[in-house]
């Protein structure tokens, strides 16, 4: 589109250039035929005849002029009816003014050149041909009624075989003039769009990017160094005011040379960043780079290899543990049926078999970890899928005088997608915490499993516990791999909860619950259609 366009505005430009000079022509030609000095230095064949043609042609050529922008509607028509009149109007002034026929040919070859910038190659060439006939009839009609001579007749084929070169010239010129401007229009387009995609990228990257001037003042800078700087308006451009630790390590790199690659927080509230300087030019201090970098992203990506390596690593530990324990836990059992043991060592019996299970399930957590299964989602009732949940837990789990019921919303379903076995994992080892700790010293746990449909009818799934709750310092970190407050956990129940969530493409978090208790919430995914 913008290559048209710029072919558009060339081909206009030529028009208004074809048509101001047909006014200039026009004018010219009025001067010759009525001014006192035109008439002084020729004589006219008729001077009735001479004033008709130029005045017609100057009405003609001022009308086209006024037309120039609707004409770019039908260019092509436009131009060939203007250049038919020019050729008429210049034979018929030749033929009233037989002594300018020299400058009135010439004029004519400028609009025949600024023709064929704009017509094909065929039709300017036809347009030639029709110059031509008309200049050489007129002269051989002059020749046959004992007017000019064989000079005349020259003079009239020299002009006509320039009409063609000429012609032929422009149009060659024009075709090459515009593939150039639309070459020239495609790499301008080609490198704003690279400007924008880089503009783009670098105000997007997640480390902090500033350009200086040799003045300590910022020209450019991106989101995340205005974030890390603290969010500064945007009249605030003096690197020294905005962050004096960030220009004294500036100055102290361009005099010396040397980087200081401590982490300093450049204003309060902002994650520590590492600062990198780098010239634009080489030797050239005019401009400097400054890269910030995040020390808190640097961490995190560092724990995510940690736990990829120790996931991997804790995994290949579980297979070899599983065989050995699997030995100690079926001797202990053998043991347990020995009838000569005293009380004391059934007790030391019961305690290596409870310390078995324990381990035992640190080793199924780890190699769940490892597993991280691809999830298959199926659309799924909220309500039902809670109702079958729960029956399937109270009746694998002694619950005791501890209760956990549904609670779930009436009338349209609550639809989801997700894949049942994984939510079923998820919602287990909630529920199982639930009961474990949301309970108040001496009463018992009191567990609701809520399924219902939030705002703009995203599908929630909640346990809801009566407990103490969660102090905020430690709900903070809950869900981090390998945190926990209790002696015998492991720490990965509530990360492998939460993986296992945004594999469904869910999010899991924490509420702390008005009055007492918690609620761990699992927004789902709504189904396709659903409201």
């Amino acid at each position: 589109m913008t290559t048209s366009y710029a072919g558009n505005q060339t081909i206009r430009h030529e028009l208004t250039f074809l048509n101001v000079f047909r006014v200039i022509q026009a004018l010219v030609y009025v001067g010759l035929a009525f001014t006192p000095l035109g008439l002084g230095w020729f004589q006219l064949g008729s001077l009735h005849f001479a004033g008709y043609v130029v005045t017609l042609y100057l009405l003609f050529a001022l009308l086209s002029l006024a037309l120039n922008r609707r004409s770019m509607g039908s260019v092509t028509l436009a131009v060939s009816a203007a250049l038919v009149v020019d050729i008429a109007a210049a034979v018929l002034a030749i033929s009233a003014m037989d002594d300018t026929r020299i400058g009135i040919s010439m004029m004519l070859a400028v609009n025949l050149c600024a023709g064929a910038l704009i017509l094909p190659l065929r039709l300017s060439s036809f347009f030639a041909a029709l110059a031509t006939v008309g200049i050489l009839g007129h002269t051989f009609l002059q020749a046959s009624h004992g007017g000019p001579g064989d000079r005349d007749l020259l003079e009239s084929a020299l002009f006509c075989l320039a009409y063609f070169a000429a012609t032929t010239l422009c149009h060659v010129l024009g075709r090459q003039l515009r593939a150039t401007e639309a070459l020239a229009e495609q790499r301008s387009t080609d490198l704003a769009n690279m400007a924008q995609v880089n503009e783009l990228i670098i105000r997007r990257m997640k480390t902090g990017v500033l350009l200086v001037d040799d003045a300590n003042r910022i020209h450019q800078i991106n989101e995340s160094a205005w974030m890390l700087l603290g969010n500064p308006g945007a009249d605030q451009r003096d690197l020294g005011q905005l962050a004096p630790e960030l220009s004294r390590r500036l100055y102290h790199w361009m005099t010396s040379g040397k980087l200081d690659e401590t982490a300093t927080q450049l204003a309060d509230g902002v994650p520590e960043v590492v600062p990198r300087f780098s010239r634009l030019a080489p030797n050239d201090d005019s401009h400097v780079l400054i890269f910030l970098d995040d020390t808190s992203l640097l961490s995190r990506r560092a724990e995510e290899l940690t736990l990829t390596s120790l996931g991997r690593l804790s995994a290949s530990i579980a297979h070899e543990i599983r065989n050995p324990l699997a030995a100690i836990r079926y001797s202990a059992q053998l043991l347990a049926e020995s009838k000569s043991m005293d009380q004391t060592d059934q007790r030391m019996v019961e305690i290596i078999n409870n310390h078995c299970i324990r381990l035992n399930e640190i080793i199924e957590n780890i190699l769940q970890l490892s597993r991280r299964e691809r999830s298959r989602p199926e659309t799924l009732d909220l309500g039902n899928w809670a109702q079958h949940f729960v029956a399937e837990y109270s009746e694998g789990n002694d619950l005791g005088a501890d209760s956990l019921r549904v609670v779930a919303t009436t009338g349209a379903p609550v639809t989801a997608v997700a894949d049942p076995q994984q939510l079923q994992q998820v919602v287990w080892n909630l529920v199982q915490n639930a009961l474990r700790y949301g309970r108040l010293p001496g009463e018992p746990a009191r567990v609701m499993v809520v399924a219902r449909a939030g705002e703009h009818g995203v599908p929630i799934l909640e346990v809801i516990d009566r407990g103490p709750g969660i102090v905020p310092k430690v709900a903070a970190q809950i869900f981090e791999p390998f945190y926990t407050t209790n002696e015998y956990g492991t720490g990965l129940g509530l990360y492998l909860a939460r993986q296992m969530s945004e594999a469904n493409q869910a999010a899991l978090e924490y509420v702390r619950v008005a009055g007492g208790g918690s609620c761990f919430r699992l927004i789902l995914t709504p189904a396709t259609g659903s409201k």
